[in-house]
């Protein structure tokens, strides 16, 4: 890119960044401090929330680096550009396991407590994170582009990810394998769920309407998380394989810039769509911003309260003074 491009795209980054920070450090506080954490779908959604946390805080900085090209060693470029794979990849499998939870939620609704434990789903998050992490970083072990280290002749290189990491790896195994497959089983679950709701047949306490609704909303929550994700990273898988299948077709890098961009403001729209869309956070962020302006108003009040308390002060002084008949002592 341009300088200006590059500063535009750097800035817009930025922006992103502290949004995905704010926003899913609030997500985890209010989750935290509402007790919803006792409940196993909402461990799952803190561990979601983290995913992005981390594209802001570690995510987007590392890309920055990237995109500037700066001079590093090979394998130092490698696990940065192994480490933007990550979070995408723990994002899908948490989306995954949020989209079974929901499921089976409605298959066995009195089964599901003593089935889906918050002990459980607090280990399935684990496994999602180390499935992740080995997914992401499996170029580490060999699936790097070898030409690269032959080209520059030297163990360091201007570091680029493209430059490091196989095209056949991001379409073939990332985007064919890890991203399409989990998205066709959580569109077809969520099918089956709502048709399930819909039905009144998840069991007895199905037939109650308050049942139903809870479920209803919390499942649509959940689903507007995950077509916001398909619509985040689509571009840039698209773009990626049209120029995989389809050389001669020339991509123009503000349409790559753009996708990345895109992808990076999926971390940052999911608080959002909690604090709209999911009663439990949404009350304990009314709390939180409650207190935030009950807070201000009190300081404001205060600073109000002494100029006119010296004022009050200043003016008896006046009067007394006056009051005073010339010549009579003051005691």
């Amino acid at each position: 890119m341009v300088s200006g491009g590059g500063f535009i795209y750097i800035s817009l980054e930025v922006l992103i960044a502290v949004g995905c920070c704010l926003g899913n450090m609030l997500v985890i506080w209010a989750v935290w401090r509402s007790g919803a954490l006792n409940k196993p779908t909402f461990c799952l959604i803190v561990s979601l929330a983290v995913a992005d946390f981390l594209v802001g805080a570690v995510a987007i900085p590392l890309a920055v680096i990237v995109d500037i090209h700066i001079k590093i060693p090979f394998h130092a470029c490698l696990f940065i550009s192994c480490f933007l794979i990550m979070p995408l990849q723990a994002s899908v499998l948490t989306l995954l396991a949020i989209a079974v939870d929901r499921f089976l939620r409605v298959c066995i609704p009195f089964r599901y407590k003593s089935t889906v434990t918050k002990k459980r789903l607090w280990f399935l998050a684990a496994v999602c994170w180390i499935l992740a992490s080995v997914l992401g970083f499996l170029p580490m072990f060999g699936w790097y582009n070898h030409d690269t280290l032959t080209r520059y002749n030297s163990t360091s290189i201007d570091c680029q990810f493209n430059a490091v990491i196989p095209i056949t790896y991001l379409i073939h195994f990332i985007f064919e394998g890890c991203f399409l497959p989990p998205l066709a089983v959580m569109i077809a679950l969520y099918c089956y769920i709502f048709l399930k709701i819909r039905s009144g047949r998840a069991g007895v306490s199905a037939e109650t309407s308050t049942y139903k609704q809870k479920e209803h909303k919390l499942a649509s929550s959940l689903v507007l998380v995950l077509a916001l994700f398909i619509v985040c990273w689509l571009p840039l898988h698209t773009i990626q394989s049209i120029t995989y299948y389809n050389q001669s077709i020339h991509v123009p890098p503000i349409a790559l810039y753009f996708g990345i961009l895109l992808s990076h403001a999926n971390s940052m729209v999911n608080p959002v769509v909690y604090a709209f869309k999911i009663p439990k956070i949404k009350r304990e962020y009314g709390k939180i911003w409650r207190r935030v302006i009950g807070q201000q108003q009190q300081a404001d009040t205060n600073n109000s309260r002494t100029p006119a308390s010296n004022a009050t002060d200043s003016h008896d002084g006046r009067v007394h003074m006056k009051i005073i008949p010339q010549g009579e002592p003051m005691t």
